[in-house]
C-alpha cells in the first residue's frame, strides 16, 4: 500500500516542522492522554463506583494485568517499528494508523454500559487495553521516534525536543490542570452522559492533529545508508545490546524511578486538592496549584535550553531534581497550608524544568552512543523498553494507589436529585451505610451542577488523607533525590558530538561501497 508522502522534504529542520509536526500535530492525542492520567480513575471510583468491587481488589488487580498486556504489545511494536521499511519511514507509518484507533478506543473507554457488575467489569478490562496496550502504545512509540530519528544535528534534535515537550507541558499544564478544576469539573461531577460526552469531544480531536503530525514530520536518519543486520536481529540479540552499555542501562533506571514518582502525583492530584488542601471540585485550589507549580514551565521554554547548551543536559537536569526534592519536603512538612504549598511546587517546578525539556534530547543521545558502540541501531526496542516503563507505570501505580483507597477507607461522593433526598432520611441512611454522616461543607451551601444534581462529598478518613499526602507531596521527595543520583553517572555528553562524526563517516563510507 502507498503511503501518503511527507509533506517534509528539506534535508534540514524548518520550523514549519517544528511548529506543525512537534508542537500542534501531537497536541491532540497528548491532551486525551494527560486528562486520562488525571481523571480516568476518578471517573472509575466515583462516576462508576468500582472501588468496592470484588472487595476492593477489581481496580487493584485489572490495571496490574492490563499493564503485562501492554508490556507484550510494547516490546511486539517495538519489533514491528525495527522491520517496518517504507519510504516515510519506520516509525511514522504508524501515526497514520493511529489517528483513527485512537479516538475510536478513547471513546470506548467511557461508553461503559449501565448493566451487571460482570458487563461493567468487561467492558472497563477491554476499553481500556484497546487504548492503553493497543491504540495508544502504536501513536507513543512512534511519537516518541521522532526526534531521535528526526536529525543527528544536535541542536537541531534540542529545539524539536524542547518544541515536543511544549505540547505536553501546554495540555496537562494549562487545559488539564487549569479549565478542568476551574470549568469543567465542577460542571459535570459525577454525572455520566456529561462524561461521555466531555471525553469523546477531546478524543475526535486527536483525529486532526495526529494527521498533522504525521504530514509535517520526517525520518532523516531512517533515511541514511540502510544496515541491513538490524533487519534480521532477534528481540533477544537486540535486548542483550540495550542493556550491554551502562548508559542505556542507567537512563532507563533514571526515567524508572522519575516515572513512579509522576505516576504517584498524577493519581493524588485531585484527590489531594478535593480533600487535603480544598474542597470537593471548588474550582480554586487545583487551578492554584497548577498555576503557581506551573509557572516555571513557561518560563522554562525560554531558560532550559540556553542552560543545558552551555552546563550540559545531564547537569542542568541532575541539580534539577536537587531542587526538585526540597520543593517537594517542603510541601510534605505544611500539606495542609496554602502558602507553604505552593511555595514548595513552585521550587519544585523549577527542579523539574529541565527533565520536561530536555529528556528525549538526552535519550536519543546515548541511542547515538549506542549505534557508535555497536553499529546497530535499534530504535524500536529501545523506544518499546521506554514506553513500558512510561505505561507499566501507570498500571501498577493506579492499582496500587486504589488498593490503599481501598484499605484506608475511601468514601465516594453521592448524587442526589433535589434537596429534599439530602435532608431526609434517605441522606442518612446512605451515609450511615457508608460509614459517614459528616458531608465536607454544610449542606445549604452545596449548590447543584447544570442538570440540577447536587454531589455531596464527605470527610475523610486521616488515614486517607495520608494516602493522599504521600501520593502527591511526599513520594517525589525520594524520587527526586535517587534520580539526581543516577544522573551523576549519564555523562555521555562529554564525547557524543566525536562519535556522531564517526557514525556519519561510517554512513557515508557505506553508501559509496555500495554505489560501487
Amino acid at each position: 500500500m502507498k503511503l501518503p508522502r511527507s509533506l517534509v522534504t528539506s534535508p534540514e529542520v524548518t520550523n514549519r516542522e517544528k511548529w506543525l509536526g512537534y508542537l500542534i500535530g501531537p497536541a491532540g492525542a497528548l491532551l486525551l492522554n494527560a486528562v486520562l492520567a488525571t481523571y480516568l480513575n476518578v471517573y472509575y471510583t466515583d462516576v462508576l463506583k468500582l472501588k468496592g468491587l470484588w472487595g476492593g481488589m477489581f481496580l487493584f488487580i485489572f490495571p496490574l494485568v492490563s499493564k503485562i498486556i501492554d508490556a507484550v504489545t510494547n516490546i511486539l511494536m517495538g519489533r514491528v517499528i525495527d522491520r517496518t521499511r517504507t519510504k516515510e519511514g519506520k516509525a511514522r507509518p504508524w501515526l497514520l494508523l493511529s489517528a483513527f484507533l485512537v479516538p475510536l478506543s478513547g471513546i470506548l473507554l467511557f461508553t461503559v454500559p449501565e448493566s451487571s457488575d460482570t458487563v461493567k467489569v468487561i467492558w472497563v478490562m477491554v476499553s481500556y487495553n484497546l487504548f492503553y496496550s493497543f491504540a495508544y502504545t502504536i501513536f507513543n512509540m512512534s511519537h516518541g521516534l521522532m526526534v531521535p530519528l528526526s536529525t543527528r544535528d544536535g541542536k537541531a534534535r534540542g529545539s524539536l525536543s524542547v518544541f515536543n515537550q511544549i505540547t505536553t507541558i501546554m495540555m496537562s499544564g494549562i487545559l488539564v490542570a487549569l479549565l478542568f478544576p476551574m470549568v469543567i469539573m465542577p460542571a459535570i461531577d459525577v454525572d455520566k452522559s456529561s462524561w461521555i460526552t466531555l471525553m469523546s469531544t477531546i478524543s475526535i480531536i486527536a483525529l486532526p492533529l495526529t494527521l498533522l503530525e504525521y504530514f509535517f514530520t520526517k525520518e532523516r536518519l531512517t533515511e541514511e545508508a540502510d544496515d541491513r543486520t538490524d533487519r534480521t536481529m532477534t528481540f533477544g540479540q537486540q535486548f542483550k545490546i540495550i542493556f550491554s552499555d551502562k548508559y542505556m542501562v542507567l537512563i532507563y533506571a533514571y526515567f524508572f524511578i522519575y516515572t513512579v514518582g509522576m505516576c504517584m502525583k498524577n493519581i493524588g492530584l485531585v484527590y489531594y486538592c478535593n480533600y487535603v488542601l480544598g474542597t470537593y471540585n471548588d474550582g480554586i485550589t487545583q487551578i492554584l496549584v497548577s498555576v503557581i507549580g506551573g509557572i516555571p514551565m513557561g518560563i522554562g521554554i525560554f531558560a532550559v535550553w540556553p542552560l543545558a547548551k552551555k552546563f550540559g543536559k545531564r547537569n542542568v537536569t541532575m541539580w534539577g531534581f536537587v531542587l526538585y526534592a526540597i520543593g517537594s519536603l517542603i510541601c510534605f512538612i505544611a500539606p495542609t497550608n496554602m502558602v507553604i504549598v505552593l511555595i514548595g511546587q513552585f521550587i519544585k517546578n523549577i527542579g523539574g524544568l529541565p527533565c520536561a525539556y530536555v529528556f528525549m534530547a538526552l535519550f536519543a543521545d546515548c541511542l547515538d552512543h549506542l549505534e557508535w558502540k555497536t553499529g546497530k541501531r535499534v530504535d524500536g526496542n529501545a523506544m518499546s523498553i521506554y514506553n513500558i516503563i512510561a505505561v507499566a507505570m501507570v498500571g501498577v501505580i493506579t492499582g496500587v494507589f486504589n488498593l490503599l483507597l481501598f484499605k484506608a477507607g475511601y468514601i465516594e461522593p453521592m448524587e442526589f436529585k433535589a434537596v429534599a433526598d439530602i435532608d431526609h432520611r434517605a441522606f442518612a441512611d446512605a451515609a450511615a451505610a457508608i460509614g459517614s454522616n459528616i458531608p465536607q461543607i454544610p449542606l445549604e451551601n452545596i449548590v447543584p451542577n447544570a442538570k440540577g444534581i447536587y454531589t455531596v462529598a464527605f470527610k475523610q478518613p486521616e488515614s486517607v488523607l495520608r494516602v493522599f499526602t504521600f501520593a502527591f507531596v511526599g513520594i517525589e521527595i525520594f524520587t527526586g533525590i535517587i534520580s539526581a543520583l543516577i544522573l551523576k553517572f549519564i555523562n555521555v555528553e562529554k564525547s557524543i558530538g566525536k562519535e556522531q562524526e564517526e557514525i556519519k563517516a561510517r554512513k557515508e563510507a557505506a553508501g559509496t561501497e555500495t554505489g560501487s
